[in-house]
């Protein structure tokens, strides 16, 4: 097997780790062995893996033995057992494939989910709130927290842009892919004449940058506070507790008034400012290789229409995998599993891909 060193190499690093986690020394330092759950934890799903292969390669050898037996009803079970086996033993082998392949160092982040109403006026705006909900009910279901940052409503109810903070595990691994632009076809409550309409709104997925990802001197920011108000003007804030944060070298602003407090406030806005010029980072070390922009590894398309969600005919369409599902009543209650999991699915193949052809 093409990897067969490096994986049981990792089965034995795993052994290792497993026993340290028992050494009393360890088991007294807390710091340490937190270190070392970590890694054994990182190695689980590989070695697992690795296991169920060698324990189909064995049964499969046993049964390629058995198909020179004289006896006509062992043979017979031998070939059954070996139809059942390759195809077994050649999924695992993909599946190990993926597991070995480099690891996106931001999947184990938390995110910035940012949320803007695009063209088509009110309707975008509503929709921007309707998908803001549909991520929040995925979210409840992956036993994620989500915490606003900045919300700002529409006049009739919806949203012109939401900024949240999703935290939980693993949960830029299953976001990373929703970047982009979002287009709605449907007809307008406020359509008299029954016609569809085409709106769009833009999503952004950003991994969460701790301070050790992105240094922001002080030197660099400009930090402005205001009375922070609600929805259409009421509960109005009389204290200065809304904090706009500016990046002066590239401009960018950033304001939080969700919490009364300015400090937290403040804390919210850094955070997400952080995330930002991480992003920018990113985009731009993805920019310089032209290749790996393909496989959307960290970052999405914002000018690109990822996804159709059509009303009448109740269908979802993702544009970049060619996916149509009609249960756009169950994707807007939260149900985006089946969606996620084909979007990793096609870029983990699309990186396979790259690889071979690398190597």
């Amino acid at each position: 097997m093409q990897y067969f060193d490096r994986l049981q190499e990792a089965e034995d690093r795993h052994a290792e780790l497993t026993a340290r986690m028992m050494d009393p020394a360890v088991l007294n330092d807390q710091e340490e062995y937190r270190k070392t759950a970590k890694s054994q934890s990182e190695l689980e799903e590989l070695v697992a893996k690795f296991r169920e292969w060698k324990r189909a390669d064995r049964e499969l050898r046993d049964a390629k033995a058995m198909l020179d037996e004289s006896d006509p009803d062992l043979r017979q079970m031998a070939e059954l057992e070996v139809a059942r086996l390759e195809p077994e033993l050649a999924a695992l082998e993909n599946e190990l494939h993926i597991l070995l392949l480099p690891k996106d160092p931001n999947d184990e982040k938390n995110v910035v989910l940012e949320i803007r109403k695009g063209a088509g006026g009110d309707e975008a705006s509503l929709f921007a709130a309707e998908v803001f909900r549909m991520y929040t009910r995925y979210a409840e279901e992956q036993g994620w927290k989500v915490e606003v940052t900045s919300l700002s409503e529409s006049s009739v109810g919806g949203l012109s842009e939401v900024i949240a903070m999703v935290s939980g595990k693993r949960v830029y691994s299953r976001l990373k892919y929703e970047s982009g632009v979002h287009r709605v076809q449907r007809v307008p409550a406020t359509e008299t004449q029954g016609r569809v309409h085409t709106s769009t709104i833009t999503v952004v997925v950003m991994p969460e940058a701790d301070e050790v990802d992105v240094q922001i001197d002080p030197k660099d920011i400009r930090i402005d506070t205001f009375c922070s108000s609600g929805p259409g003007g009421q509960s109005v804030n009389t204290t200065y507790s809304a904090v706009r944060i500016t990046h002066l070298p590239t401009n960018t602003v950033v304001s939080c008034q969700d919490e009364k407090s300015q400090i937290k406030n403040r804390a919210k806005a850094m955070q997400v400012l952080r995330s930002r010029l991480y992003q920018m980072e990113i985009e731009k070390q993805l920019a310089a290789i032209g290749a790996e922009r393909k496989s959307m590894v960290g970052t999405g398309d914002r000018s690109e229409k990822i996804r159709t969600y059509n009303f009448p005919q109740n269908r979802v369409t993702d544009h970049r995998i060619g996916l149509t599902l009609h249960q756009l009543d169950l994707v807007m209650e939260g149900r985006l599993q089946p969606i996620i999991d084909a979007l990793i699915a096609y870029y983990q193949s699309e990186r396979l891909r790259d690889q071979g052809e690398a190597a």
